[in-house]
């Protein structure tokens, strides 16, 4: 049978081929107890078809076997595949893994809202964060800083003036109105009382606002505003608006909303250099925030959306200051009503009184005014009101630096015009630089103070304060001349003259007091003596030898032997040169002090300096005006004074000032120098007769210096006194040319003049002003001087002749009178006889021929008719030797080279 066996088959394709020279892999493995029981050999597994077929003919248990061993087989490589597939999964399974082309890219829903809530944990931890690190800073510099505003004495405001330059004043919320309060909060962040200082609502309406092509907001609330103003900057970034939603919060959080608001509305921008409510009153309405409408309140409120927009006056075409822009005016109604509208809707507004303020109209602001300009005199008068704060101890400059305070003065607005206009039409009239080159440099200053209150009302500064920094109303440097002559005649008749025998200090009781009748020599060019009869002697500057101090007039002029009241009149500066000295320069320093010049402006006075008399000193107009108003206030010394009170509103403190008086000069003394200053005005041959249009009583002097570098005009009414000078000196070197140097200089050709007196342009000055200044106020005449005679002797100077006495008769006594006979009355016309025929108590007891030495200081003969100074004498009214007249007379060229010679006109 073996050749019928059927062959196997061919083994077909890869799978059957037996020369792969591969060695074929085990046979499967039977499962365990398959086969027999204990001992049996297990079954060889088969390998070919055959084998399988055999076998399945052997029996089904067979195949459930081979069945099982193929299933094990199975499971177990399936194990393997589970086992390799198992692998860690990503803790975020991005890319998708299981997924291939886009779909691994897209997360899942699952992943989206993981990473949301991921997002938002960490952002709003991240605001924790920020939040509990962030600390509120300290404000900006400039948002704490203000300006100090000062006043008028009228109580309008003059100007804002601070070492900052910025233009606040911080008021407390309870100083502002409430309408204001209301307004702001109504236009601008109307859930301000209740939000947590942001709103993010508002934030998201602006944002939606401007994608949609609207207007551009801002979304910010008043807190936030507030906190940009205070403490950040104006950058627009995101990095200052993350901290300002922060800082918002944070502030929100930590202050009231009264102290929000009230810090808003002292920090905010309002226009026109106005930073806070307060400067804005004042810049757009001339008044304090108190003060302010309504209807007002809601136009600042609309600046705060921009003041380029809504202020009237800027942007318009006409370029001037006062001209209105129709764009700006029409935006700035439309905007103020809406204000009001949102108050009646939102606000604290009554329906009715929005229908009335709407029917009143739009509350037109005043045109621009520059709030802080210091130029022309404003500069010099806060200058001299902060001085004098600081004088009084009232504030330090650090203080004033600071700002914020309101400081009220006594300058009054007309009076300040007035006076500037006077010098500006002097000077214009006849100062010409260009055409002359002695009119270079040429300065003015000037002052009027009330006399028995000391209140500066005026002054002249100078040109302008932002070209010229020196105020030369104040203390410029510049003598004063035959001015100071006054206090030499009062301290003669308050203290007197010394005693010749005695030392050179002395006190009032060793002295003899004086009237202004008492006669002096005037010979110009005379030698001046000591108190006690020696010549003073100086050392020539040239030569290094002492010579005698040889004292000039003006002018050469000489008038013999005068009164000091004619030498007051003509200006003769031998009388007082020689009558200072014999008081003593200290005392007459002691006098010129109590009528209210500085000590420090007095300069050296002793024995050694005879010219001091003929003022040497340099106390300035205001000081000058001062001591005159003393003599006009019948002695009652008043020290000068600018503020009459100062507040700072945010720090509470308040300050004032009391004028005080003392009687430095009995009335009669200080009446007498004003009766002998009149008549340097009325006089004949007065030095002042020219302001005599001003057709009241005037008291003064004029002055003219050495050299004539500087001349001056101070005279006084019972209601002001004025002093006006006049110089020539150079701000800086910059402004020298040629051989001009720096210093006081001479005023020789000036104006087209031989020389400058105080009877010329400074006069001038004066004039003008007190035409303005005593416009429709009352005529008031002097008061009443006492008899001369009552105040002293009248005194003969050193070298003045003794009075000539003419011969009388002796009363004859008859023989056969009795010295003890008594009239009767039986006999009435004897009557009449006795007091010719009998000496009186009254007799003078000296001798006829008894006369004073020539150099006896201590004479007190009065000047009788016909003799030197007296009527029809020599010096004397009516007499010989006075001068002409007619001021324009000509005279003597004077020289330029006379150095040391003081001209007293």
């Amino acid at each position: 049978m073996s050749e019928h066996r059927r062959k196997p088959p061919q083994s077909r394709g890869r799978r059957a081929t037996g020369s792969s020279g591969r060695r074929a892999g085990p046979p499967p493995v039977p499962p365990a107890g398959h086969g027999g029981g204990a001992g049996e050999t297990p079954e060889r597994p088969y390998g070919s078809r055959a084998e399988a077929r055999r076998a399945t003919q052997r029996g089904g248990g067979r195949r459930r076997a081979v069945e099982t061993a193929s299933a094990a087989e199975g499971a177990a490589r399936s194990g393997r595949r589970r086992a390799e597939a198992a692998k860690k999964k990503r803790f975020i399974d991005y890319p998708r893994s299981g997924y291939s082309g886009l779909r691994r890219w897209v997360p899942s829903w699952k992943q989206v809202l993981g990473s949301t809530l991921a997002f938002f944990v960490m952002l709003f931890g991240l605001v924790g964060l920020a939040y509990a690190l962030t600390e509120v800073p300290d404000p900006n510099d400039v948002a704490v800083q203000e300006t100090n505003v000062y006043y008028w004495a009228d109580g309008e405001r003059m100007v804002v003036s601070g070492e900052s330059n910025v233009n606040r004043q911080r008021l407390a919320l309870k100083d502002m109105p409430v309408a204001m309060q209301d307004s702001v909060i109504s236009a601008e962040n109307a859930s301000f009382r209740t939000d947590p200082g942001i709103d993010i609502m508002g934030i998201g309406r602006a944002v939606l606002n401007m994608a949609r092509g609207g207007d551009v907001q801002s979304g910010s609330t008043i807190t936030q505003q507030y906190v940009k103003n205070m403490y950040l900057t104006q950058d627009q970034t995101i990095e200052r608006k993350a901290r300002e939603l922060l800082l918002s919060v944070k502030v929100g959080a930590q202050f009231t909303k009264d102290e929000i608001l009230e810090g808003y509305l002292n920090t905010s921008d309002f226009g026109r250099g106005a930073l806070g409510i307060q400067a804005a009153a004042q810049a757009y309405y001339g008044k304090d925030a108190h003060e302010l409408t309504d209807s007002e309140c809601a136009f600042l409120a609309a600046l705060l959306k921009g003041p380029a927009l809504y202020d009237p006056y800027i942007g318009g075409d006409g370029g001037e200051v006062n001209d209105t822009n129709p764009e700006n005016l029409e935006r700035a109604e439309s905007r103020w009503s809406w204000i009001l509208e949102r108050r009646a809707t939102v606000g604290d507004l009554d329906p009715a009184d929005y229908e009335t303020i709407l029917a009143e109209g739009f509350p037109m602001p005043q045109p621009p005014t520059p709030a802080m300009e210091k130029a022309g005199q404003i500069g010099y008068l806060t200058n001299l009101a902060d001085q004098f704060l600081i004088s009084q101890g009232a504030v330090t400059r650090e203080d004033l630096n600071k700002g914020g305070y309101q400081i009220h003065t006594t300058f009054d607005e007309d009076l300040m015009g007035q006076m500037e206009a006077a010098v500006e039409e002097v000077r214009d009239a006849n100062i010409d630089p260009e055409a002359r080159d002695e009119d270079r440099h040429v300065q003015f200053g000037g002052a009027a103070v009330v006399p028995g209150d000391g209140a500066i009302v005026a002054i002249y500064g100078g040109e302008d304060y932002t070209q010229h920094f020196v105020n030369n109303a104040d203390n410029p440097g510049a003598q004063v001349g035959s001015t100071f002559k006054p206090f030499v005649l009062a301290a003669a008749m308050r203290d007197g003259v010394r005693d010749p025998d005695g030392p050179a200090e002395q006190p009032r009781d060793q002295r003899t007091q004086v009237s202004p009748e008492s006669l002096y020599r005037s010979e110009d060019m005379l030698p001046i003596m000591n108190y006690n009869g020696d010549p003073v002697v100086v050392e020539n500057a040239e030569t290094g030898e002492e010579e005698p101090w040889l004292q000039a007039n003006f002018e050469g002029r000489d008038q013999g032997d005068i009164t000091i009241r004619e030498a007051m009149e003509v200006s003769a500066n031998v009388p007082f040169v020689q009558l200072g000295m014999d008081v003593g320069p200290a005392t007459v320093s002691v006098a010129a002090e109590d009528a209210g010049l500085l000590p420090d402006s007095l300069g050296r006075a002793d024995d050694t300096v005879p010219t001091f008399a003929l003022g040497v000193s340099t106390p300035g107009p205001i000081r000058m005006a001062t001591a005159y108003a003393t003599f006009a206030a019948s002695g009652e010394q008043a020290d000068p004074y600018s503020v009459t009170h100062a507040e700072n509103s945010r720090s509470g403190w308040e300050w004032s000032y009391e004028s005080e008086t003392e009687q430095v000069f009995d009335s009669a003394i200080a009446d007498t120098v004003t009766d002998v200053l009149t008549e340097v005005v009325e006089g004949d041959q007065g030095s002042g007769r020219d302001v005599q249009p001003l057709g009241r009583p005037v008291a003064a002097k004029t002055g003219t210096t050495d050299d004539n570098r500087s001349a001056w005009f101070v005279g006084y009414t019972p209601q002001m006194s004025t002093a006006i000078g006049m110089w020539r000196m150079p701000d800086s070197q910059e402004e020298l040319v040629g051989d001009e140097q720096m210093g006081f200089m001479s005023m020789y050709g000036t104006a087209g003049e031989r020389r400058i007196n105080g009877g010329s342009l400074p006069l001038d000055v004066w004039l003008a002003f007190m035409q303005q200044a005593m416009e429709g106020q009352e005529i008031q005449d002097f008061p009443t001087p006492p008899d001369p005679s009552q105040l002293g002797e009248e005194h003969r100077g050193t070298g003045v002749e003794p009075p000539t006495e003419e011969p009388t008769e002796e009363p004859t006594e008859e023989p056969t009178e009795e010295p003890t006979e008594e009239p009767t009355t039986e006999e009435p016309t004897e009557e009449p006889t006795q007091p010719t025929t009998e000496p009186t108590t009254e007799e003078p007891t000296e001798e006829p021929t008894q006369t004073c030495a020539p150099w006896d200081i201590s004479c007190d003969d009065q000047n009788p008719p016909g003799g030197p100074g007296g009527p029809g004498g020599p010096g004397g009214p009516g007499g010989p030797g006075e001068p002409s007249d007619d001021p324009t007379e000509p005279t003597p060229d004077p020289d330029p080279t006379d150095e040391g010679n003081w001209f007293g006109r």
